[in-house]
């Protein structure tokens, strides 16, 4: 049976680009294209395809969000992360999210391929540039009096700061999240809380910086 893909970017002529390359090969059949995370969430549940291609830099809820609701949710649907983002934290926060592969849009059509046949059989895969990220976060955290002192923000607080730094009102975000105005004010207090950080538009920057917003509207 051909293996069901599911492409999501922000971007519509990679899609197109993706979705005509794969086609070539019978083995392949793409089955979903989704233009944001949310999207590519709903498609992944409703459609069960066996590998997505996902970006990290989408609107309403970014790929390492996504990706994270996915692998949670959905047995047996591998992701691989095709990013233009090669810094560690991008690399390693999409791994801990449950991704399997992690290769940069610089890279050959081969190396898509090669990434696809590995996740299938259980594999990670590490495009050549990206594996050095890795290996530098684990040597970091090895190192003696290495300690994490970052806030964490749970996954809720990442869709709610996402939706702040991309403009949204309380009201629009909570549409969207499906809860009150005042379950969104609580949040954003916790957030700021957690980050120390006192007004949307430093949030906006550190929503960007950590990759949990793109950085164009």
């Amino acid at each position: 049976m051909a293996t069901r893909i599911l492409l999501a970017d922000d971007h519509t002529v990679i899609r197109q680009g993706l979705r005509a390359l794969l086609e070539k090969y019978p083995q392949f059949d793409v089955v979903g294209e989704a233009e944001d995370g949310r999207k590519a969430m709903e498609l992944v549940e409703k459609l069960k395809p066996d590998v997505v291609i996902m970006d990290i830099s989408m609107p309403y809820l970014n790929g390492i969000d996504a990706t994270r609701k996915i692998v949670n949710s959905v047995a047996g649907t591998k992701v691989i992360a095709l990013s233009m983002h090669s810094g560690r934290r991008f690399v390693v926060e999409m791994l801990k999210a449950g991704a399997a592969g992690y290769i940069l849009k610089e890279c050959l059509f081969d190396t898509l391929l090669e990434a696809i046949q590995t996740v299938l059989k259980g594999g990670i895969f590490l495009g050549p540039k990206v594996e050095g990220e890795v290996i530098q976060d684990y040597i970091k955290c090895i190192s003696p009096g290495y300690s994490q002192k970052e806030a964490t923000l749970t996954p809720r607080e990442r869709e709610v700061l996402q939706l702040l730094a991309e403009g949204n009102s309380t009201k629009q975000i909570a549409l969207h999240l499906h809860v009150s105005g005042k379950t969104i004010e609580s949040s954003r207090r916790h957030i700021m809380e957690k980050l120390q950080i006192h007004s949307i538009a430093e949030l906006t920057k550190y929503a960007v910086r950590e990759g949990i917003t793109p950085l164009e509207p």
